[in-house]
């Protein structure tokens, strides 16, 4: 192997570890350098005031089972976005309590939307919803586009899974960087639904 041909493959596995380092954590904070005008709490879970909050981005598209969903048309309720792979072991940790809570507030002005991504087919997606009890809709975004709609210096998903709490008029509420459990998923989302 010449030299050039080795520095080229350890170049593209270099890029290909940071990659999978980044695509799949168990947590991690980001605060708000500069003026974001968000504030991460000691729980790993970053808020903003609700006069302060920025307009979640268009999440539209193809869902893993064909259909076709726009997550503007639940404006008036508060809406969960969890970002997940069928890949990723954290999501596989999480993914109970997020059936747990999406069926036991069903009906009470809560919707629970998952975004799919870096699954190269929906094959594994669809079987990882129905192995976790999964009854709510997930966007299937198999290269982060819809990730990347998210302003920089906002509450953007920026870890693999990621959790977002959308208040009821489509803006950006609270975001966790990390697996949730059923207690600090409901801490994120019970604020949100208490608003006027």
């Amino acid at each position: 192997m010449s030299t050039r041909s080795r520095a080229a493959l350890l170049g593209a596995m270099a890029a290909a570890a940071a990659l999978t380092l980044s695509a799949c954590g168990n947590g991690g904070t980001s605060g708000g350098g500069g003026n974001t005008g968000f504030v991460t709490g000691n729980n790993g879970i970053s808020t903003v005031p609700q006069g302060k909050r920025a307009t979640a981005p268009d999440l539209s598209g193809k869902t893993i089972d064909g259909k076709t969903l726009d997550v503007a048309d639940y404006k008036g309720k508060v809406v969960v976005i969890n970002v997940w792979g069928s890949w990723c072991g954290p999501c596989r940790e999480e993914a109970k309590y997020f059936s747990k809570v999406s069926q036991a507030y069903e009906g009470k002005g809560l919707q629970f939307v998952g975004i799919n991504t870096r699954d190269t087919s929906t094959t594994p997606a669809v079987a990882f919803e129905k192995e976790h009890g999964i009854s709510y809709p997930s966007l299937y975004d198999p290269t982060g586009k819809l990730m990347l709609r998210f302003k920089k210096g906002t509450l953007n998903p920026q870890l693999i899974p990621s959790t977002l709490v959308i208040d009821k008029d489509g803006k950006v509420a609270a975001r966790a960087l990390e697996a949730l459990d059923e207690t600090t998923l409901l801490k994120m989302v019970k604020p949100v639904l208490a608003e006027k």
